[in-house]
């Protein structure tokens, strides 16, 4: 055992684990102890695997083996790609704080954020943050904004593939130097599931002269890929249609199945498909429900609730629920036609069987294709 492995912090997070059932991987113990030892870096590892809590957990570790470098304030910014997975994330983050003890906060702050909220949090920072690339922006476009980020410790973009190469990326990248300037010190931390060039994504990332590392985690998860087919082969494309007259083929998979989460790539494909599925079974009728990002923040605060308790049998959805991480297991995950791409492929093939800080036992994934 190393002298990282002995110390308070490490202990007291393995015993929190312990109690939960799971036990870190050694790419959750390595991203602790390079946190410790003043190292940015990029943590690579599937779905499911505890990737957020990686960095998330370095931050806790950090505190408890040296609360004397802390001080009251933000210690952490969180930049997620997608507003839609804000909550979830200060969710899980907040119960395990309060499990393991502490009295942090976690906030967010995003579009949905109400007002009063924001004023609270410009007036007194919560421990970690939780913001988009474009609310990060406005952040700092606040007058005196410097003195949010004073006593801040690391700033972590999450999905970092879904963001690189992209205008909002730029962003990130953007904003990320202008908090180098207010804290030199800061740690830059990327967290990503698919990504092929991993030297290349965090030279982007993090582009600057200090200690670095990647961490790749050595697990693999099965995926079983099931493809349905149509009875008989048509001459005609299905251009327009998207497989409809599969609608009937997928009632009874979600009938099987606890849970179903059913994948389109557009939000006019998820629209459509939301009532082809009522067409076939009108009893799905309140046992369904569609999600994207232009829905209502509180509806979909509901949706993702119900489906997590069961109350909802299936999901209509596009990438708005690719990511995440509070997010119970579905049984189920159907892609109807092809993913834009094989890292959003096997990001929504981790969404079944995907538990929070549950180490995966190579879970079967269950998949359908149309093509």
């Amino acid at each position: 055992m190393n002298s990282f492995e002995n110390t308070n912090g490490f202990n007291i997070i393995q015993q929190w684990m312990e109690d939960k059932g799971i036990f870190p991987f050694k790419f959750q113990t390595d991203t602790w102890q390079k946190f410790g030892n003043g190292y940015s870096g990029m943590v690579v590892a599937p779905t499911g695997f505890g990737k957020t809590f990686s960095v998330f957990l370095a931050l806790i570790t950090d505190f408890l083996n040296q609360p004397e470098k802390y001080k009251k304030g933000l210690k952490m910014l969180w930049i997620t790609p997608l507003r839609s997975l804000s909550k979830d994330i200060a969710k899980a983050m907040q119960e395990a704080i309060e499990e393991i003890g502490l009295d942090w906060v976690v906030g967010v702050r995003n579009g949905d954020t109400d007002p009063k909220v924001r004023q609270q949090q410009v007036k007194s920072m919560p421990e970690i943050l939780v913001v988009t690339p474009e609310s990060l922006h406005l952040l700092l476009s606040q007058k005196n904004n410097a003195r949010f980020f004073n006593e801040m410790k690391c700033v972590v973009v999450d999905e970092w593939h879904e963001l690189l190469g992209s205008k909002r990326g730029v962003m990130v990248e953007l904003g990320i130097s202008q908090l180098k300037k207010y804290v030199p010190k800061i740690k830059i931390w990327g967290i990503t599931a698919t990504i092929g060039n991993i030297d290349e994504a965090m030279e982007v990332l993090i582009p600057y002269d200090i200690k670095k590392v990647k961490i790749t985690a050595k697990e693999h998860k099965k995926i079983d890929i099931i493809p349905v087919f149509p009875d008989e082969v048509e001459i005609l494309p299905w251009a327009g249609h998207l497989g409809a007259k599969l609608a009937d083929k997928i009632v009874p998979i979600i009938l099987e199945s606890k849970s179903t989460i059913v994948f389109t790539n557009t939000r006019s494909q998820s629209e459509m498909w939301y009532q082809l599925l009522l067409n076939a079974y009108p009893d799905f009728a309140g046992q369904i429900a569609i999600h994207h990002s232009s829905i209502d923040a509180h509806l979909r605060i509901w949706i993702e609730e119900n489906l997590s308790s069961g109350k909802l049998k299936a999901v209509v959805s596009t990438s708005s629920l690719d990511l995440g991480i509070d997010f119970k297991p579905v049984d189920t995950v159907i892609q109807v036609g092809s993913a834009k791409g094989v890292a959003r492929f096997l990001q929504r093939a981790g969404r079944s069987g995907h538990s929070l800080l549950k180490p995966p036992k190579f879970i079967v994934f269950r998949r359908i294709l149309w093509n």
